[in-house]
């Protein structure tokens, strides 16, 4: 079995009894998500990226911590799900600037699953409220981009669907 494929089942073990937002979706369906707008639409087919991606919310939202993931996954799924979690100790406007601090400086492969976070998070959105709402972890996102080669194609297509997004639920 190859590493994403065990990251799929640890993930889908720790989040299940978890929803999204609305109350009816099973929360896994996001890191699914993820991993597959990593692969399928930015076209990074990396095992161990695909890995951190359905991995990327387990230490911020469950009893998983980073050496959990290291033991089972290897230190470099272990390092980007570590980047993309959030310090939830510190207060908001801290535990934010930290996080995208954090991002910035942490390798191109976290900024990308962090874009493709994003890009799942406001295409999940079922309000023209929560897009907008979106607008500002969007503009955070790309932020991150600064001319990083590998993430252009990526930032592109976030870009297109938040303009996708406000387009229909503004007409």
């Amino acid at each position: 079995m190859t590493k994403w494929m065990k990251a799929v089942s640890f993930a889908a073990h720790k989040h299940r009894h978890q929803l999204r937002r609305d109350g009816r979706t099973p929360f896994i369906a996001h890191p699914f998500r993820v991993a597959l707008i990593v692969r399928d639409l930015f076209g990074v087919a990396d095992e161990e990226v695909l890995a951190a991606a359905i991995l990327h919310d387990t230490i911020e939202d469950t009893a998983t911590d980073f050496d959990d993931i290291e033991e089972m996954f290897g230190r470099r799924v272990a390092d980007l799900v570590s980047v993309l979690t959030k310090d939830m100790r510190l207060p908001e406007d801290e535990r934010e600037r930290e996080y995208d601090r954090r991002l910035a400086a942490g390798p191109w492969e976290a900024r990308l699953i962090k874009l493709a976070d994003v890009y799942d998070n406001i295409s999940d959105s079922v309000t023209a409220a929560v897009a907008i709402k979106a607008g500002d972890k969007v503009a955070r996102a790309l932020a991150l981009v600064e001319n990083e080669p590998h993430l252009v194609q990526a930032a592109d297509l976030l870009r297109a669907q938040r303009d996708r997004l406000l387009n229909v639920e503004g007409a």
